[in-house]
């Protein structure tokens, strides 16, 4: 069945509830990215335009106690959205009560409301109750109270069941997608279920333990499973290749075996490391095949992985990447991250699906994001889907 979206709703009027990710970096009342804020523009500009009365609400960070409060204020998030919308956006310092409930009511057709960081729920008289992030039912209540419709748009919480997002949708008549939430269910939730063949995952990052069952649910639906990154040397112990220094899971070594039994010629594993002796930027490196030297530790693919990867990804019609294939935070060891990301760029005829904070980066970095079909804005949630598990935030959105 498909999801009910945005378009489906009759918004001119309504007071439309959004749950949004603005879970943006901030430092010192500082935002120091807004990707999270410019994707969700689509939805909101979608909502005013067709008269709705734009009621936005989302977390920002872990408020674990009260001190935490003054640092993860919502009120720098409505200050660049306004600017971002070139129009005023009225912000409510609290998640509930009269002073809400008044500025609620006094919206116009096509305004902009942003409440207040609904994680302060999760503090209450100093203690850490967890209202929001535990799916307070009461919590979903009241905030559901407040508005006619239901939008999600945020599918980086979609993994998870709080109160303002399978909370809220318990209590409406009508919970839709967001224009972002549906292209994250088109795309990596089609990328599950109905990709176009040949179908290769790129999996990276530190820990077999992160990605296992992604790679296993993966190795039942992708032709290849290209590994990188740091998991990539608890399956060379697996296969009795030296890993000198390098980073190895020992209780996943058993478990990397069993997957290397199973996945046959799928799995590609990489056939030469970027090693050095200390994890710095700042010591010499070198490039070897198979083996890692005593005393060296792996932090990047070498260029013959990056070659045999490409020969695996240039007929590919369907490519997810999460991860990065080395230390991509230091420049000596983002190469073979950086390679990857630019080939991607180029595959026209494929659908490219990017999902992770470094893999994401590193395609934003090259230049290259226009020329991929989706960027995914989940990082948990990404891995949660690949892996095929159901989504609670999705689940909870009405079926057409």
């Amino acid at each position: 069945m498909a999801k009910l979206t945005v378009e489906d709703l009759q918004l001119e009027g309504k007071k439309v509830l959004m749950r949004v990710d603005f879970n943006v970096p901030i430092k010192d009342g500082v935002i120091g990215n807004d990707n999270r804020i410019v994707a969700a523009l689509p939805t909101i500009k979608y909502v005013i335009e067709h008269g709705g009365r734009a009621i936005l609400l989302s977390h920002l960070g872990r408020v674990k106690k009260e001190e935490d409060k003054p640092g993860l204020s919502m009120r720098p998030v409505a200050e660049r959205l306004s600017n971002l919308l070139n129009k005023p956006v009225t912000f409510v310092p609290t998640t509930e009560g009269k002073q809400l409930e008044d500025a609620i009511a006094k919206l116009q057709n096509g305004q902009v409301l942003v409440m207040e960081n609904t994680r302060y729920e999760d503090v209450e008289d100093g203690e850490y109750v967890k209202r929001e992030s535990g799916n307070d039912p009461e919590l979903g209540k009241y905030w559901a109270s407040l508005g006619d419709v239901f939008v999600n748009d945020a599918f980086g919480t979609a993994h998870r069941a709080h109160a303002s997002n399978v909370g809220i949708s318990a209590n409406m008549e009508q919970a839709a997608a967001g224009f972002l939430m549906e292209k994250e269910i088109k795309f990596i939730g089609g990328a599950v279920d109905n990709p176009a063949h040949p179908f290769v995952a790129i999996l990276g990052g530190a820990k077999v333990s992160d990605k296992i069952g992604v790679i296993d649910n993966l190795l039942g639906k992708a032709d290849k499973v290209i590994i990188g990154g740091g998991m990539t040397y608890t399956f060379y112990a697996a296969k009795g290749i030296k890993i000198g220094n390098s980073l190895v899971e020992e209780d996943k070594i058993d478990l990397a075996k069993e997957i290397i039994e199973k996945a046959g010629d799928k799995l590609v594993l990489p056939v030469d490391s970027v090693v050095a002796e200390k994890f710095s930027n700042d010591v010499e490196s070198k490039v070897v095949e198979n083996d890692i030297p005593d005393g060296y530790m792996a932090l990047d693919i070498g260029p013959k992985s990056v070659e045999l990867f490409k020969n695996v990804l240039q007929d590919a019609k369907t490519v997810v990447w999460n991860g990065p294939m080395g230390v991509f935070e230091m420049s000596n060891y983002a190469e073979g991250t950086l390679e990857i990301g630019k080939f991607l760029g180029t595959l026209s005829d494929a659908t490219t699906i990017v999902g992770g904070g470094d893999s994401t980066a590193a395609v934003q970095q090259l230049g290259v994001a226009d020329s991929l079909t989706h960027i995914s804005t989940g990082g948990g949630a990404s891995l949660e889907y690949l892996e095929g598990k159901t989504l609670p935030g999705i689940a909870a959105i009405s079926e057409k």
